[in-house]
């Protein structure tokens, strides 16, 4: 079980008793130890595979993970469990929930069935779902669980904070009706099964004595519920392995302790540390590259990638004049690639945020060459983007019945199908379209009790259509999201999700902006044809030969010859929010996220970034990452193709944007003044400290402060009362002077 295997490799193998920490770096063969280690237990240790627990993160990592282990040693280690945590815990609380109080023959709630619980909660404790939505909640809840935090718990920390008492009265209700319900979500699988072996510890040591080897893959993405769970179950035999790299915890978002890892010698005291550092993947340009830059996080453990593989090509820095020209570049580049003998599915292309791939999805296009955006969905065929078009499409064409329904209830509006089915009913006895049938019914008064939900929306689109014909397309888009509500809806949700949705928005205001900029005659009818066009990308065969378009954060496991790290701008990568942020954790985790996207290279990685990149449709100067800063200057080649223009203000507004306090404005209603939707004049700020502001959550307030960050103004405000003072990025506030 050892042929084959380096020194190092081997001693993670062999070392079998006591609790054994493998610090894996990048592209060090972790996984054929954690197979070979699991293969030697059973084959030479002579262990029974029932007495082998094995946990990774992934079903798909999980099978893959048996099938290699039965390729091993020959047999079927069915007897072993290796599955995830929460397919562990299911198999236990199946066997044990009666004990705390459920029925074993539980239900599973899934996003859905949570949002549906959450939702009713919230109608029974009043609770009004248009300022705090239900996914706001559930992350709430999420990250409570994760943390080992009960309702009580909760409540009690909430101490006087309203919105946390708000979270705490919901959990409450949320746990009682799951109670009820006979139903776990996927948090409490984990949560309830630590619940079980506390309250039943004979189970627990009945569990011990069956798992008396445990094995734990990515360590550093558990949370603080994970790891509880596996030190109760390790806590008898102390025979655990945790196999992970601190340098590539960037899941925090999710709930992942990077503490976890890092403490592991502190719970369990008589712990190995083995550190696997000889890397199988990289040159070693690439890998001093990566060294360079996670040596400045100070919350690590010391390790040195390095490799016997050879020197390799410099890294090639690219910094295009705008998005446009980068991701021209980069095509560009890889038809150089393709010239050398490389195949187009040895190129891929990472990015920070999904809105990014806009500009390269339609590079790629226009090149005519294959692509397929990896985990994630293709610009245009985002659900955010789809609707967005669907309002420009009713209102340039309200003969499309498709894009019609599609927003008829998006946002909710209570206009249910029943409704529609009304509509369509009217329009095939009318025998004319989706909209006329609605426009004309609502005048007649036939549609009952629905008829003002519906004449309000019939009353949107009619404005927005007299709007259409005397405002520039930017400032439709810009009172389409906001009379419809649409964009206020992601606001108000506050996820993780919702932001990437808004951010995708401000990449399509982005685009029309460019198209109003380039448009001999541009025209809502033209912006519509010329993205229809862009968005036609079905057409491609499904053959594995493509370039990769994926964000960082999906590419970690993957590896590719070519790597094309894009956007690599302060602000960017690393975001505004971990350059601002006062906790320094933040930005060292955006340098974990650069380290696992350098590492992703095998022998060629470029990095590039724009010298002017569009921000919600303003163009603003950009900086060079301080990521590639630190970079040694020696281990990069600036790219032929640069150019140099003469040094401009870091922070200079290059065109003002129109829209610039849309975020804030309210949605659409019949007897709103229209003066409310005007646009202020060009970007900068109107107001100043000591003057009065209203925000559309906070209320009234005083500014205390403006500070000028990386690529927006961080203001300071008094609200008073309830909310105190707030510290918020200029550009989401929104802020209007009084």
């Amino acid at each position: 079980m050892i042929q084959g295997l380096n020194n190092k490799q081997k001693e993670a193998v062999l070392n079998t008793e006591g609790p054994l920490l493998i610090l894996a770096g990048a592209g060090s063969g972790k996984t054929r130890v954690i197979t070979n280690r699991i293969a030697y237990l059973i084959q030479d240790k002579h262990v029974d595979p029932k007495h082998i627990l094995a946990i990774t993160f992934t079903n798909k990592a999980a099978e893959e993970m048996r099938e290699r282990v039965q390729q091993q040693v020959g047999m079927d280690a069915g007897g072993a469990w290796i599955s995830t945590f929460h397919s562990c815990c299911v198999r236990i609380l199946r066997m044990y929930s009666h004990l705390i109080g459920y029925d074993n023959n539980f239900s599973i709630y899934d996003a859905d069935d949570q949002k549906t619980v959450v939702k009713n909660i919230c109608k029974k404790l009043e609770i009004d779902t248009k300022r705090f939505k239900e996914k706001w909640f559930i992350g709430q809840i999420s990250s409570a669980k994760d943390e080992l935090i009960s309702p009580e718990q909760f409540e009690m920390n909430a101490g006087s904070d309203y919105y946390l008492k708000k979270v705490a009265s919901v959990y409450t209700e949320y746990q009682k009706e799951l109670k009820k319900n006979n139903a776990f979500d996927f948090d409490d699988l984990i949560c309830k099964t630590i619940e079980l072996f506390k309250v039943e510890p004979e189970i627990l040591e009945r569990f011990q004595d069956r798992f008396r080897y445990i094995s734990v893959d990515e360590y550093q993405d558990t949370n603080t519920a994970q790891f509880k769970l596996v030190s109760m179950l390790a806590k008898k035999y102390q025979n655990i392995c945790v196999v992970g790299d601190d340098d590539q915890s960037i899941y925090k978002f999710r709930g992942a302790n990077i503490g976890n890892i890092l403490n592991f010698e502190k719970v369990f005291p008589d712990a190995k540390v083995i550190r696997l550092e000889q890397n199988y993947r990289s040159t070693k340009t690439i890998l001093d590259a990566a060294n360079a830059v996670i040596s400045n996080n100070t919350q690590r453990k010391e390790k040195i990638l390095w490799t016997e593989n050879e020197q390799g090509t410099k890294i090639r820095w690219v910094f295009a004049d705008n998005a446009a020209m980068e991701a021209e570049r980069v095509v560009s580049i890889i038809k150089d690639f393709l010239k050398d003998g490389y195949n187009l599915n040895d190129c891929a292309c990472l990015y920070r945020t999904n809105s990014q791939s806009r500009a390269l999805e339609e590079a790629f296009i226009r090149a005519n060459m294959p692509y397929k955006v990896v985990g994630g969905v293709n610009f245009y065929q985002r659900k955010e983007i789809k609707d967005a078009l669907a309002y420009l499409k009713t209102i340039d064409n309200g003969k499309d019945d498709v894009s019609v329904r599609r927003i008829i209830n998006t946002p909710k509006r209570n206009i249910g199908a029943a409704s529609v089915n009304a509509i369509q009913s009217f329009a095939n006895d009318r025998q004319i379209n989706f909209y006329s049938a609605l426009d004309m019914g609502v005048d007649e008064g036939v549609f009952g009790k629905a008829g003002e939900k519906l004449r309000s929306f019939r009353n949107l689109i009619e404005d927005l259509k007299a709007e259409a014909e005397e405002v520039s397309l930017k400032e439709l888009v810009d009172d389409v999201l906001l009379k419809s509500g649409y964009l206020a809806d992601l606001q108000a949700e506050n996820t993780v999700e919702s932001q990437t949705r808004i951010e995708n928005i401000e990449e399509l205001i982005n685009k029309v902006v460019l198209y109003e900029d380039t448009a001999a005659e541009p025209t809502l009818g033209g912006f519509l044809e010329e993205v229809s066009l862009v968005a036609d990308i079905d057409s491609w065969d499904s053959a594995d030969d493509y370039v990769s378009l994926i964000t960082v954060h999906s590419a970690k496991g993957l590896e590719f010859p070519n790597v094309f790290l894009c956007g690599m701008e302060d602000g960017l990568f690393p975001m505004s929010a971990a350059i601002n942020s006062e906790d320094p954790t933040d930005l060292e985790e955006e340098r974990r996220l650069a380290y696992v996207a350098i590492t992703r290279a095998k022998k060629n990685l470029i990095i590039s970034g724009a010298r002017w990149r569009m921000i919600q449709g303003e163009t603003m100067t950009s900086i060079k990452s301080r990521f590639v800063k630190e970079i040694p200057p020696l281990l990069i080649e600036e790219d032929r193709n640069n150019t140099f223009v003469p040094k401009r203000n870091e922070f200079e507004t290059t065109r003002p944007s129109a829209g610039k306090d849309f975020f804030s404005a309210k949605p659409y209603a019949a007897s709103a003044d229209k003066k409310q939707f005007e646009v202020k004049n060009g970007g900068a700020l109107d107001y100043a400290v000591g003057d009065m502001v209203h925000h559309m959550k906070f209320g009234d307030g005083c500014v205390l402060s403006i500070d000028q960050g990386g690529r927006d103004y961080e203001v300071t405000v008094d609200f008073g009362g309830e909310y105190g003072v707030k510290k918020m990025f200029a550009s989401f506030a929104k802020l209007k002077k009084l």
